[in-house]
């Protein structure tokens, strides 16, 4: 059974086994979709890209982008690509779930608190070359940004999101997804406003840089100490807010 919520076909239209690392990359694609990263009746990225981002073979990311079309996630154009026809019911009704408007600030940062520093730990063991490298590159995108406080933050969160999918694990990385969910309420807009200010991002590239340098020198204690510290800042920003 898949770690997300992805839509099975009905029993009419039995599927065959699903390899793991094909369920990791459905996984993944499923809670960018649903995380509306990616927007219904946008086009997936290119099989290559994905391919390359995701740190697996092509034909890995074909067959699960074929499986994502067998359950109507996606449709696939010839010639055009794969685009996205899924929309949930949180979308089609416009209401937020429930677990995400129960989540306070609070409660979302004890969760962190708890995952954050074992994905890294767990990311660094387990993360291939090729995911370190996506990782770098996601990192560069993200010190492009000077002002824009909403783009540092899609960037700031697809960067953990590499990080918990490179745990190998996609379980946690599921578990994760949710605190990405959870952070897009209303309160997370509201720190963004006060808090993100051209001097913060700056700051928090800098930060990031640190980060990426000891995930790629494969420094456990180096990230985790470092991870700890930044949560550690960020509870100090929360408690401002109290």
């Amino acid at each position: 059974m898949s770690s997300r919520l992805v839509p099975y076909p009905s029993a009419e239209t039995p599927e065959a086994p699903i390899g793991a690392t094909v369920q990791s990359v459905i996984d993944t694609l499923f809670s960018r979709i649903e995380a509306k990263e990616y927007e219904v009746d946008e086009r997936l990225p290119s099989e290559r890209t994905l391919a390359a981002e995701l740190g697996v073979a092509r034909n890995t990311v074909r067959e699960a982008l074929d499986v994502l079309e067998t359950r109507r996630v996606i449709r696939r154009r010839a010639g055009s690509g794969s685009f996205v026809t899924w929309q949930s019911e949180v979308g089609r009704n416009s209401t937020p779930s429930t677990l995400a408007s129960n989540t306070s600030p609070l409660h979302h940062l004890v969760v962190r608190g708890i995952l954050e520093p074992e994905i890294v730990r767990l990311a660094i063991i387990n993360m291939t070359p090729r995911q370190i490298e996506t990782l770098g590159e996601t990192l560069s995108q993200m010190e492009q940004i000077r002002t824009d406080a909403n783009a540092f933050a899609r960037q700031e969160e697809e960067l953990y999101r590499q990080i918990a999918h490179g745990t190998g694990n996609p379980l946690l990385a599921a578990c994760y997804e949710l605190t990405i969910d959870a952070c897009r309420q209303n309160f997370r807009s509201a720190l963004l406003r006060r808090h993100l200010t051209p001097k913060r991002i700056s700051d928090y590239q800098q930060r990031y840089n640190t980060l990426f340098n000891a995930i790629a020198a494969r420094d456990i204690e180096a990230a985790v100490e470092f991870i700890k510290l930044h949560l550690i800042e960020e509870q100090k920003l929360l408690l401002q807010e109290a």
